[in-house]
């Protein structure tokens, strides 16, 4: 009989020691994402401010883009160098049914005899 409650208080101290193991150990894991999430926020928060002052900035690159593109012509264009072209296309027949523009009343269906 004193071998049964040796084995039953045992196991109690056993099973108490592993819930209060569980414990810490979830309470650690719990104050780790808890972290996790909050540096988390703060970087989003600092990238948010970033990503803003970077579209503030794109935003004063442009104006001064369509400023200074508002002020050339011509001749600042020559006066820089450049000069015009006279620029050459190429070119080739049409591949539609004749040389008048094709259409669906003239064109010709041709039999296949195979």
């Amino acid at each position: 009989m004193d071998s049964v409650s040796v084995i039953n208080h045992d196991t109690k101290n056993v099973a108490l020691h592993f819930i209060l193991c569980s414990f810490g150990v979830f309470a650690f894991l719990y104050v780790l994402f808890l972290g996790n999430m909050v540096s988390n926020i703060i970087e989003r928060r600092s990238l948010e401010t970033e990503a803003r002052a970077l579209s503030n900035e794109v935003g004063n690159l442009e104006l001064t883009y369509l400023t200074m593109s508002n002020d050339l012509d011509l001749p600042f264009s020559y006066a820089l160098g450049f000069r015009e072209t006279n620029a050459t296309f190429a070119t080739r027949k049409s591949l539609g049914l004749g040389t008048t523009p094709p259409s669906f009343n003239s064109a010709k269906v041709i039999q296949n005899n195979l």
